[in-house]
């Protein structure tokens, strides 16, 4: 093929890459598999398998691991994706603490962290971020080198023009405009920012409740209200980073909030944020403190969930709140039009099936298309796994490509 480069789409090293990837991928998604059982689900034949197996083995990429059994004939070798094979890291960022892990080329956490910052200041930002690192680092057993990639989830969203933290005046010192720069000077790997939403609907994209949906929305409700969009597969970051955020979405029933950035607050945040939900249960006859307000409204919508049958008190806590959650949904589903919502954080996911079913016939008067409404399915720190998530695909990306 005169005039062509090894990286030329068609040629033979290229062809053999693209099945190497397609191989490690299944090994991803099945665990250990057999030279025979490679070659079936990629169609290639058993010479082709092995000498891609060999190829793999001897890039350090796959291992070796016992063979088959309790089969006719005898044992076949399984093979599996070298989990040392690289290292991707993330870190999950809110106003009290930075939860770090680091998780294998599989995916498996390997080690974790948890830097407390109560009382956090304008400075100490950038020691924060690598103290939080090297902790998960230490845990994982290797060196902050061997990460290959870093993502740090945060609230709010740096505005891509500027470089600045927005939507996110809670986060004292994360606002600088040489922030980025300064961790870019001490950080070995190359690192990404993305908002804590966005990294909890790349979460449910990749493991859990939207797995196999390109367009979906995705409602989360912890310390403060937000959205994630995906459009074709893609994350709808917006102009200024800040799609989503609807806790500032104007809604009926609540006043309207004038120079919402300064207030940090808005129609939806007040009529359905977790600080509404001890108020419509003081409303309904429940005896309740208010704060701590995540820990509150997610401890009475799971009590709801068990004792709304036998409770009128508790069926209307639910009826009261899913209104208010359809009241702000109809807006964005009016816009979107989406598949699939997703509903996410504690609060939510609390209030279970109850909750999500009335959602669901509530949003059905008040929207003119009608969405499938799911319940999350990534429990256990999501905006930390979508963080992951994220530096994994990028990492295997480069690891997994064999062209080069």
């Amino acid at each position: 093929m005169a005039g062509t480069t090894p990286g030329t789409p068609g040629t033979p090293r290229v062809l053999r890459a693209m099945n190497d990837r397609a191989a490690l991928d299944l090994l991803l998604e099945h665990g250990p598999l057999s030279r025979t059982r490679i070659g079936k689900l990629t169609g290639l034949s058993k010479p082709t398998a092995s000498q891609l197996l060999a190829r793999l083995e001897a890039a350090g990429l796959v291992v070796a691991t016992g063979t088959t059994e309790g089969r006719p004939g005898p044992n076949a070798q399984l093979y599996t994706v070298n989990a040392r094979a690289a290292y991707a890291a993330g870190l999950d960022v809110n106003q009290s603490r930075i939860h770090a892990a680091v998780a294998d080329i599989t995916g498996e956490i390997v080690g974790e962290y948890e830097l407390r910052t109560p009382g956090r200041t304008a400075s100490g930002v950038v020691r924060q971020v690598t103290d939080a690192l090297d902790g998960a680092v230490k845990a994982a057993g290797i060196t902050r080198e061997d990460v290959r990639r870093l993502v740090i989830g945060t609230p709010g969203a740096f505005d891509p023009a500027t470089g600045r933290l927005r939507y996110a005046s809670h986060l004292p010192g994360w606002h600088s405009p040489t922030l980025l720069e300064e961790l870019a000077a001490v950080l070995p790997m190359p690192f990404e920012y993305e908002n804590d939403v966005n990294l909890v609907a790349v979460a449910e994209q990749r493991v859990g409740a939207a797995r196999g949906h390109t367009d979906f929305a995705l409602l989360w409700n912890e310390a403060g209200m937000g959205a994630a969009l995906v459009l074709g597969g893609r994350l709808h970051r917006g102009f200024t980073g800040g799609a989503g955020e609807v806790g500032f979405l104007p809604v009926p029933g609540t006043p309207l909030v004038r120079q919402v950035t300064k207030a940090n607050s808005g129609g939806f945040q007040e009529l359905a944020g977790v600080q509404a939900v001890p108020r419509i249960a003081r409303a309904a006859g429940i005896d309740t403190p208010e704060q701590p307000y995540v820990e509150v409204a997610a401890r009475l919508l799971a009590h709801a969930v068990e004792a709304h049958t036998e409770d009128s008190r508790y069926a209307e806590l639910l009826d009261r709140y899913a209104e208010r959650l359809a009241t702000g949904l109809a807006s964005i589903v009016a816009v979107l039009d989406p598949e699939l919502v997703v509903l996410s954080g504690p609060a939510l996911v609390a209030g279970g099936e109850p909750l999500r079913a009335r959602v669901q016939s509530e949003l059905a008067d008040l929207a003119a298309s009608r969405p499938r409404l799911v319940l999350a399915a990534v429990s256990r720190h999501p905006v930390l796994r979508g963080a992951l998530e994220s530096a994994l695909a990028t990492t295997r990306d480069e690891v997994f490509d064999t062209s080069r």
